[in-house]
């Protein structure tokens, strides 16, 4: 629950890398994979796309290859095969393993000019159409999903590089929750929008239990800050006022919480314009209060020098421990005391001019 123990292992549901931890068990209805076989051969891991790809080329070779072996059986090529004055259906055909080459020939439009189809046997041209046009479907398939498989875009992720800790500090004397994030390519990402949910069970004042239940944390939706220019690494914050989830949270209550807050960047490629996503998360114990990042940039001859040897870099900065509502309840009676302490001295002064 939210206030588990730290000694155990809290089991993430967002990797370091973005994987996610979950596994869906006992699916029903499993022909929706079939009915979309496209999808399904993409999302296949890299060895079994390859053994999918050898096999249907493989097994159409075979297949048609048989029922060329079968057509020349049947009008009796294989019995008349020394025979000039017979007009095979094959020229050269004289076996399975001719047959299966004439196959091959015919599917990959090879053509070595040994093994030729005549025109005595009418079954054959309409096994060579079909075998054409079966063939060039097969291969636009493949093909398809080879090259689909090839330029997707979750590769891109891996050159998106997040901060391994999350920060709380003061910025302009308001709490906030910062982390880093940053781009490894010289190509950018278009569009770039970031997005932060905080994931932390719950039971709801009815009673009912709601299992790694998902909040949106805020990181600039309304004010468009969350649309990020990722040329420089960034520093992503959350302040944390009365909407946040942490508004209530001290450094003490930190320390014993339990939850993970998931971070995802999304945008498009600049070299494909396919949309990627990046997502990494943050534990609880990952959440470092009182510390700032450290700054990257230098400007040196001409250009802007980012610097990644101190990207996970922090450094403790001066924090009050308490919640963001207590220090700014304490704020508002500060603000309040000088409010009244003004008119009540204004009224000394007023007295001692009239004494005087």
């Amino acid at each position: 629950g939210p206030g588990a123990p730290r000694g155990r292992k809290r089991q993430r549901y967002v990797e370091k890398d973005g994987k996610c931890n979950v596994q869906h068990g006992n699916v029903r209805e499993t022909y929706r994979y079939l009915t979309d076989i496209f999808t399904t051969l993409v999302d296949l891991k890299w060895r079994f796309s390859l053994l999918i790809f050898i096999l249907a080329y493989a097994l159409t070779w075979l297949f048609f290859g048989l029922i060329w072996w079968v057509i020349a059986y049947s009008r009796g090529d294989l019995e008349h095969l020394g025979d000039h004055t017979w007009t095979p259906c094959v020229n050269n055909l004289n076996g399975f393993v001719s047959a299966f080459l004439f196959s091959i020939e015919t599917e990959t439009t090879i053509g070595y000019g040994h093994r030729v189809i005549t025109d005595t046997c009418p079954e054959g041209i309409v096994l060579l159409l079909l075998q054409a046009i079966l063939g060039s479907m097969v291969n636009a398939f493949m093909v398809g999903c080879m090259f689909v498989k090839i330029s997707q875009p979750n590769k891109r992720a891996e050159t998106l590089v997040f901060s391994s800790h999350a920060v709380v500090s003061l910025r302009d004397d308001r709490l906030c929750l910062m982390f880093r994030v940053g781009d490894l390519r010289d190509s950018h990402i278009v569009e770039a929008s970031i997005r932060a949910k905080l994931i932390q069970s719950k039971q709801t004042q009815e009673g009912e239990f709601i299992p790694l239940d998902q909040t949106d944390l805020s990181v600039g939706f309304e004010t468009g800050d969350d649309r990020l220019f990722l040329v420089s690494p960034l520093i992503i914050s959350h302040e944390i006022d009365e909407r946040s989830p942490f508004w209530d949270v001290s450094r003490g209550q930190l320390e014993r919480d339990d939850f993970e807050i998931v971070v995802i960047l999304e945008g498009m490629v600049e070299a494909t314009g396919m949309t990627c996503q990046a997502r990494s998360s943050y534990l609880a114990d990952e959440v470092l209060w009182g510390h700032r990042f450290t700054p990257l940039l230098s400007l040196e001859e001409g250009f802007y020098e980012v610097d990644y040897g101190g990207f996970h870099h922090t450094v403790p900065v001066p924090t009050p421990a308490c919640s963001a509502r207590q220090l700014a309840a304490a704020a508002a009676r500060r603000d309040a005391h000088l409010y009244w302490s003004i008119p009540s001295r204004l009224d000394e002064a007023a007295a001692a001019g009239g004494e005087g």
